[in-house]
Formats: structure tokens, sequence, C-alpha cells
């Protein structure tokens, strides 16, 4: 028993070996389309001979070279009052745009009526009305995310 897992070990271990070390052939067709393959048996094959491959390590770089990268002194700054007025600016209009979301939001809930929404005129076809119905799953979904979305926005904000 030892033998057969010792031999069933070493049979793994050269066919591993093989499989890695197979031949490669550049094969080229009439049209001139080239195609690697790893038998020559068709016309116009010729045997590529590949190098071992080489790895080597990644560089150390040193500690001062970790540091973070200073903006240069001619880069343009703003001071702090301008920041924060900027600051609050973005902060509105991101409250503006929560609080248009949500009055949408309501507006589709109410359209959608618990999954019921009321069928229209051009619905005599129970599909068409279905295609409506997960629109308006979709569409309230999207909402809901962007709603999501921009909380996390403005609760991220200074």
């Amino acid at each position: 028993m030892k033998r057969l897992f010792s031999g069933l070990i070493l049979f793994g271990i050269f066919a591993a070996h093989a499989y890695a070390e197979s031949d490669v052939y550049l094969c080229v067709d009439e049209h001139g389309n080239k195609e690697y393959k790893n038998t020559g048996l068709t016309k116009g094959c010729k045997k590529v001979e590949l190098q071992g491959l080489t790895v080597a390590p990644a560089p150390v770089l040193p500690a001062s070279a970790k540091k973070t990268a200073k903006a240069p002194s001619d880069f343009p700054k703003v001071d702090d009052s301008t920041q924060k007025a900027r600051d609050s600016d973005r902060k509105q209009i991101l409250l503006d745009e929560l609080k248009s979301e949500e009055q949408k939001l309501a507006l589709q809930q109410k359209e959608f009526n618990n999954g019921e929404p009321e069928r229209r005129g051009d619905e005599k076809n129970f599909v068409k009305y279905q295609d409506r119905v997960s629109a308006m799953k979709e569409d309230i979904a999207r909402t809901q995310k962007n709603i999501e979305a921009l909380k996390r926005e403005v609760g991220n904000l200074k």
C-alpha cells in the first residue's frame, strides 16, 4: 500500500513537470493567422524555443520614498473661510438633492399602491401591466439607493 501511494505521488510530480515543460508550436495558416498550440501536427507549425521564467524580487523602497508627496509651493491654496463656504454650499446642494429624491420616492410609492397600481387604458394586455409594475419596482429601488448614497455623503461631510 505504501509503495502504491509513493508511486502515485511520484507519477503526479513527473506528470506535473511534463505538463509544465510541454513544447509550444507557432502555427501559421494560409491566411497568415498565427496560433500557438501544444502539438505541431498541422501544416505550417514550427516549434518555439521558450526560455525559462525569471522572477526578480520587487525593489525595496527606502523609508524616505514612502512618505506622501507634498504639494508644490506654487500650488493654489484656499483660505479657511472660502473652503468652509464651499463645504456649506456642497452640503446644501446634497440636502436639496436628498429632499428631492425623498419626494420622488413618496410619489413613486403612492403610484405603486403597495404593488397594485391602477391599470391604464392602454394596458388591456396583462403582460404590459406586469412590465410597468416591474419597472416601477426597479425605479423605487433605484431611488432608495440614491437616498442611501446621499445620506452617506452628507454624513461624511465635516
